[in-house]
């Protein structure tokens, strides 16, 4: 499986409501020096994802225009649209995100994920 293959896979897995259920995974997949900039102008760290995700409300996410571009050997930054749609939502909410991958040996992790709502047509 190449790089973006096996990034997509990590992105995919955090949007899944299995792991965002479950602390543990996300703590995996989330480096010990994780931030996100949330679409709504919050800040993260990893220990505040870890605890709050689980308690925050599914919503089913799809990802379209994924990209991923190596950084460096052990760095990659992935770029897609993400796809939202909420129980009681009437539209989908649109958004641009960005997230940084680094491989701590034979894995990676996601040291930074930033969000940003696109307008609705």
């Amino acid at each position: 499986m190449d790089l973006s293959q096996t990034l997509l896979l990590f992105e995919q897995r955090l949007l899944s409501q299995t792991t965002r259920r479950d602390a543990e995974e996300i703590s995996r997949l989330l480096a010990d020096d994780f931030i996100e900039f949330g679409a709504n102008g919050s800040i993260w760290t990893k220990a505040e994802v870890v605890e709050q995700l689980p308690l925050q409300p599914f919503a089913q996410r799809t990802i379209s225009e994924f990209a991923a571009k190596q950084l460096s050997e052990d760095t990659a930054l992935v770029t897609y649209h993400c796809h939202t749609v909420a129980i009681g939502q009437r539209s989908p909410a649109n958004s641009l995100r960005s997230s940084i991958w680094r491989q701590q040996g034979e894995h990676w992790q996601m040291v930074f994920h930033q969000g940003t709502f696109l307008p609705q047509r």
